[in-house]
């Protein structure tokens, strides 16, 4: 097979809408390449404890994948605002399949919820978002996706340990190769496991002697959903967060994940529930601002932390924890969303982290990646120039630095 290449435009000079921006992407693996790899592979992978037998019939047939090399370069290409993210997550079509598979796997949910203290809807909840409640679980063949992207090279070693650790799977006879099946990232089953949280925290919760996460039976893909977030600290009857209404004056530089403080010392600065109502309570609870001063506001508990385990991206972590709220009854969040605004695009961000570095906030790099570093730099930047320290990389913040570094 030839050289795959997929040269998508990319936008030198003015900038472009976002949705016109491209990352070129130049793939040079192809199949001859890959089976070349998986000779070499073989040796490691017998190494390390995975049978002659186990690996035939595993990698028998691998091919090699393009489309799942081009999904991982480009998955940071761009960015949905968090608006649109939880318009889809949180749907009302969403909560409506949600209560009926709560009521649906009633029996096997009361069963979880006793065994691992963790409360159902939270199960639910991720259920819905990584596989629509199972109706969408991937089927691209888990193998040749780790394979292809073990062979490409850029997390190759990454890739190589998850490959190895499904090999252990079809050597357990948890499932058999042709329905190991998900995701173009080698996550799998309802709850869109990797092999190796597979190997750590997936659970026989039927009882069949197999841990099996693809079968159309959800049971064991559910407990080991919950066997992950009660490993990560999951407090049973406890909020993933709440939304809050901050007062006049507030000193947004109290914003972010280092500073917890008890809820009394919230209400002390005014801060109130949505409705205006006195917090009360004794947890501790940082305030996150995720589309910036002009957004929502909430303040997130613990068990925020125990569902960011699963994944990183703050826009999750609330869709879980929303989806499981209102599967639960609660309603809305009740400050509008600022849907005027458009949020940066990978170029944009990259020109942030620059900028800013330009201009004395040093973000350690330029990755498009908007984490703890650059949210400082942001936010040094705002102190130093009277602006709302909220820390959010919006299209106004990098529009003043442009007027303030001209281009030569």
């Amino acid at each position: 097979m030839g050289r795959w290449a997929f040269l998508l435009l990319l936008a030198l000079t003015a900038p472009l809408p976002a949705q016109e921006r491209r990352i070129e992407v130049v793939i040079e693996g192809n199949q001859q390449g890959l089976d070349a790899w998986v000779e070499g592979f073989r040796g490691r992978a017998l190494a390390v404890g995975i049978s002659p037998a186990a690996f035939q019939e595993g990698m028998a047939g691998v091919t090699f994948l393009p489309k799942v090399v081009e999904r991982d370069r480009r998955q940071d290409e761009f960015t949905k605002a968090i608006w649109d993210y939880l318009d889809k997550a949180v749907s009302e079509d969403r909560i409506a399949l949600g209560q009926r598979a709560l009521r649906d796997e009633a029996a096997v949910l009361d069963r979880i919820e006793a065994t691992y203290g963790v409360d159902r809807q939270a199960v639910v909840a991720i259920w819905g978002l990584e596989s629509s409640y199972g109706a969408v679980r991937g089927d691209i063949p888990t193998i040749s996706a780790l394979a292809t992207l073990a062979y490409d090279g850029r997390r190759g070693a990454f890739f190589e340990g998850e490959l190895i650790e499904a090999l252990r799977i079809l050597q357990g006879g948890h499932v058999a190769p042709g329905a190991m099946l998900g995701s173009w990232a080698g996550a799998m089953g309802h709850t869109q496991f990797m092999p190796s949280s597979w190997a750590k925290l997936a659970v026989d919760f039927d009882g069949d002697g197999k841990r099996n996460i693809w079968s159309d039976d959800p049971a064991d893909a559910l407990a080991s959903t919950a066997a992950y977030l009660a490993k990560a600290g999951w407090k049973k009857g406890a909020p993933w967060g709440r939304e809050v209404r901050l007062p006049e004056g507030f000193d947004y530089l109290l914003a972010g994940p280092r500073t917890q403080k008890p809820l009394a010392y919230w209400a002390g600065l005014g801060v109130t529930d949505a409705a205006g109502g006195a917090l009360a309570g004794e947890d501790w609870a940082s305030l996150l601002l995720p589309a910036g001063a002009g957004g929502p506001a909430f303040l997130i508990f613990d068990n925020f932390a125990a569902i960011e385990t699963y994944n990183l991206a703050d826009s999750y972590v609330i869709a879980v924890g929303h989806l499981a709220d209102r599967l639960a009854g609660g309603g809305p969040f009740l400050a509008p969303w600022p849907r005027d605004l458009r949020v940066l695009d990978y170029f944009e961000r990259i020109e942030l982290q620059e900028r800013l570095t330009t201009a004395g906030f040093d973000t350690l790099g330029a990755d498009a990646k908007m984490g703890p570093r650059t949210l400082a730099a942001i936010r040094g930047y705002q102190v130093k120039s009277g602006l709302l320290p909220d820390g959010y990389p919006s299209l106004p913040l990098l529009e003043r630095l442009r007027s303030e570094q001209p281009v030569r």
